[in-house]
């Protein structure tokens, strides 16, 4: 690849991850390498393309012209150079996704891990966010999200099939509280609620002759990860709705138990999602591929 190209893909990392050591790991590169490039672009093209300051790197407004103009040029030139290499050639370079730690723990053995096995050359960046984010703005090469959460106006991939729901508390908390019979009986229970991306308790989902509804229940613990929710319910401080492939060994050996399952339905499953384009990089499509292959998804 010649001088000016690198130099363009390194413009693009550090505006891509806003700063110059983000960039120099993307790249493989070192950080004096990254910062060197950049100052030998802008000196050729006699404009500076980003403020720098000790705490942080942004754009210019000549940079935002600068990177609006290239990165469609450049993305297509690297597609040209994988096209000319083969499609079956093995990816090589570093793949970064954005998702919710539930779904990155989900789908972590069975394609995360095999992914890594099988593309040794591959590195994945995995950056896990409850809020909804812009994949293109932030510089996402994907996002994976429950499937009704992806946005139209993008190419949606079904990682996984629907995801059963539980509404689990430890047996010793059963032992002091009797178990909830209908979901309005939550009302009078110590529940452990999660939060939205927006801050705010989330309501638990439940269906009723085969109508949804949401109930807003009470509990004095409010948690925005899964894992802490389930380490308050192992702890005994009252009862979580979660998904049920977290806590299907506790179920088995009757350290958790479950409770409304007649009225639970579940969730809808996990997507991969990407911006449509006319050709698929090398490195996101064999991770299309190896999806369609472990879950057996046309």
């Amino acid at each position: 690849m010649s001088r000016d190209v690198t130099e363009l893909n390194v413009v693009l990392a550090v505006a891509r991850r806003r700063g110059f050591r983000a960039a120099a790991l993307e790249l493989s590169m070192s950080t004096t390498a990254v910062s060197n490039a950049v100052a030998s672009l802008e000196a050729r093209l006699g404009v500076r393309l980003f403020h720098r300051t000790t705490r942080s790197v942004s754009l210019t407004e000549a940079g935002k012209q600068f990177i609006e103009r290239i990165g469609p040029a450049v993305a297509e030139i690297q597609l040209a150079m994988e096209e000319a290499g083969g499609q079956n050639a093995s990816p090589s370079g570093s793949l970064r996704i954005n998702c919710a730690l539930g779904a990155a723990l989900m789908i972590f053995t069975p394609i995360l891990h095999r992914y890594l096995q099988r593309y040794p050359a591959m590195t994945l960046d995995i950056v896990t966010d409850g809020r909804m984010v812009d994949i293109i703005g932030e510089g996402f090469d994907a996002g994976i999200r429950v499937s009704h959460s992806v946005p139209q106006d993008m190419i949606r991939v079904p990682i996984s099939r629907e995801i059963p729901l539980a509404v689990v508390a430890s047996a010793a908390y059963f032992q002091r509280h009797a178990p909830p019979q209908t979901p309005e009986d939550l009302m009078h229970h110590h529940c452990i609620r999660g939060r939205l991306p927006g801050g705010l308790p989330s309501g638990w989902l439940f269906v009723r002759q085969g109508e949804e509804f949401t109930l807003h229940v009470p509990g004095p613990l409010i948690l925005d990860s899964p894992q802490l929710m389930l380490s308050a319910v192992r702890h005994h401080m009252g009862i979580a709705q979660i998904p049920r492939w977290y806590v299907e060994n506790e179920l088995s050996n009757g350290s958790l138990v479950s409770v409304l399952a007649p009225w639970l339905q579940p969730m809808p499953g996990l997507s991969l999602y990407y911006a449509g384009r006319r050709h698929i990089p090398t490195a996101l499509r064999t991770l299309i591929e190896l999806i369609r292959e472990v879950n057996e998804v046309d």
